[in-house]
């Protein structure tokens, strides 16, 4: 797996962090006011900060007493000026209060990024799964 490079591990740190910790205020400063979201869940696309917020209160007041580790595998990252992009994949596993492991899904992710000043955010999130061309069900699990 390719190193890294900043400023992407850091703004997937603080991603990890905060949805671990269930900070939607430290998750929610990662993106642009005008950030464009293509989710893998429902919704077509979340336009702007708020939008993307909403989305993000749900899944995190969903979870109760659980919590979220993410681990994220970059394959590629490209940085140039002012932009930056990464894809990888994202796997997120849910823990119950005791720690034991509930559940885990992969996602892929794509993401790009724009400095502005000192900070860097996310314009642009892509996350998606494959469907199973049979069942027309996703493969939440990569193989």
């Amino acid at each position: 797996m390719p190193e890294i490079q900043d400023p992407i591990a850091g703004l997937l740190r603080t991603y990890a962090d905060a949805v671990y910790r269930k900070d939607v205020d430290a998750f929610m400063a990662l993106y642009d006011e005008a950030v464009c979201v293509f989710d893998t869940w429902g919704v077509w696309v979340y336009q702007g900060r708020q939008a993307w917020r909403v989305a993000l209160e749900g899944w995190l007041l969903s979870l109760g007493a659980e919590r979220v580790r993410v681990e994220a595998e970059v394959m590629r990252t490209h940085c140039e000026g002012a932009f930056a992009t990464a894809q990888g994949f994202m796997t997120y596993t849910a823990v119950s209060e005791a720690g034991s492991t509930l559940r885990a899904m992969t996602n892929r992710f794509s993401w790009v990024l724009r400095q502005r000043g000192n900070a860097w955010t996310v314009v642009h999130e892509h996350t998606s799964a494959p469907a199973d061309f049979e069942t027309a069900k996703l493969v939440l699990q990569r193989q």
